[in-house]
C-alpha cells in the first residue's frame, strides 16, 4: 500500500507537468487560433507553467497544481489497482468527472468563486478536458510503475 501511495503521488505530480500543462500549452498557443476550438472551449485562461504565486504561501501555481495532482494521483492509483477495466479510460473519466466536480464545488467555495463555474459550459468542457488529460496521463505513467511492485 505504501508503494501505491508513493507511486500514485509521483505519477499524478508528473502528469500535471506533462499532460495537464501540455494540454494547457496546446490550447493556449494553438487552440486559441482555431475558431471551432474557441467556440467550444472558449479562450484559455493563460499560458502553461505559471510561476505566479498562489495564496497563502506564494508557491508557484504550477507547483501547487502538481502537488494537488499528486494527491489526486494517490486516489487514482488506489482505484486503478482494484478495477479490471481499462486503466486509461478510468484515469480520463476520474480526472474529467471527479476532479472537475470537486474543483467546481468544494474548491470553488473555498476560493469564494461561483460554484459550478457559474453555469459556464465552456469552463466545464475546458476543465473536463484538462483534468481528463491529467487523469489519462497519470494512468499511463502508473502502468510501468505499478508493475515494478
Amino acid at each position: 500500500m505504501g508503494k501505491t501511495i508513493l507511486l500514485g503521488f509521483l505519477a499524478g505530480f508528473l502528469a500535471v507537468l506533462v499532460f495537464h500543462q501540455g494540454t494547457v500549452f496546446l490550447l493556449h498557443h494553438w487552440g486559441n487560433a482555431v475558431p471551432a476550438v474557441v467556440r467550444v472551449l472558449g479562450r484559455t485562461a493563460g499560458p502553461a507553467f505559471s510561476m505566479a504565486g498562489v495564496p497563502p504561501f506564494g508557491v508557484p501555481r504550477v507547483i501547487s497544481l502538481a502537488f494537488w495532482g499528486g494527491v489526486w494521483g494517490i486516489l487514482l492509483a488506489g482505484l486503478i489497482r482494484r478495477r479490471p477495466w481499462s486503466d486509461l479510460l478510468i484515469g480520463f473519466l476520474f480526472g474529467a468527472v471527479a476532479a472537475t466536480l470537486v474543483g467546481f464545488t468544494l474548491v470553488a467555495r473555498l476560493r469564494g468563486v461561483p460554484v459550478f463555474a457559474g453555469g459556464n459550459l465552456q469552463a466545464w468542457l475546458r476543465a473536463g478536458l484538462l483534468n481528463g488529460a491529467w487523469g489519462w496521463g497519470t494512468a499511463l505513467l502508473l502502468r510501468p510503475l505499478l508493475r515494478l511492485r
